[in-house]
């Protein structure tokens, strides 16, 4: 029987958050708020964890699931050959709405799904989620919906579609919108931006006036 702690309320913010600390611990599975919508999360060195997110979601190995970290520090052993342009993206637009994939060390035991060797990472501007990740490390974390439905802003929509899949809801309320991040690829020489989210191109070339956008 999952269960729900509404983060507002001093009390259950605490006893929410470590219950989901144990449960992610436990390699089960949390809904979590964050600055863009909803995420469903797991231990992202789980991978038995990450399969039952991606099959929680109905979402197949070529959809890799992104992870979220609780502190740019932490990119340093998630990473590598991240560039200069790369840290000054980080600089200017973490925490917030800004997705970066990168190449993961190759020495880390996780699956996150048809990878290719890359990571898409993010550090959410939500206190919730930076409590938790700080707390548990990285976690693999997805939009809290099932693949097909428009990603929750909510706490009930993502219970009415994920139910008891999901050991625990950290209820924050609405979150400020339903626009997701926006991806940048920070693999190659010049930054590419993947998708167009929360940030514009034009914000993102103040940083990277050369920033290329997919077609």
């Amino acid at each position: 029987m999952a269960r729900r702690y509404d983060t507002n309320d001093a009390t259950d913010r605490t006893t929410g958050l470590r219950e989901a600390a144990s449960a992610v611990r436990r390699g089960e599975l949390v809904v979590l708020p964050t600055d863009t919508v909803y995420g469903i999360g797991a231990d992202a060195f789980s991978s038995e964890a990450v399969h039952d997110l991606l099959e929680a979601k109905g979402r197949g190995r070529n959809m890799p699931t992104p992870v979220l970290i609780g502190s740019p520090n932490t990119l340093h052993g998630l990473v590598t050959d991240f560039s200069e342009l790369a840290w000054e993206l980080v600089d200017a637009f973490w925490p917030g709405a800004l997705t970066l994939v990168a190449k993961h060390q190759p020495s880390l035991q996780w699956d996150l799904g048809d990878t290719r060797g890359t990571v898409a990472v993010r550090m959410p501007l939500h206190p919730v989620a930076i409590e938790l990740l700080t707390e548990v490390g990285p976690m693999a974390v997805s939009s809290a919906n099932l693949t097909g439905h428009p990603a929750p802003e909510d706490c009930d929509a993502a219970q009415e579609m994920l139910g008891d899949s999901v050991s625990v809801y950290l209820d924050g309320g609405p979150t400020p919108g339903n626009v997701p991040s926006s991806i940048v690829d920070v693999t190659r020489e010049v930054p590419l931006l993947l998708r167009a989210g929360a940030l514009s191109a034009e914000e993102l070339r103040k940083v990277v006036p050369d920033l290329e956008v997919a077609n």
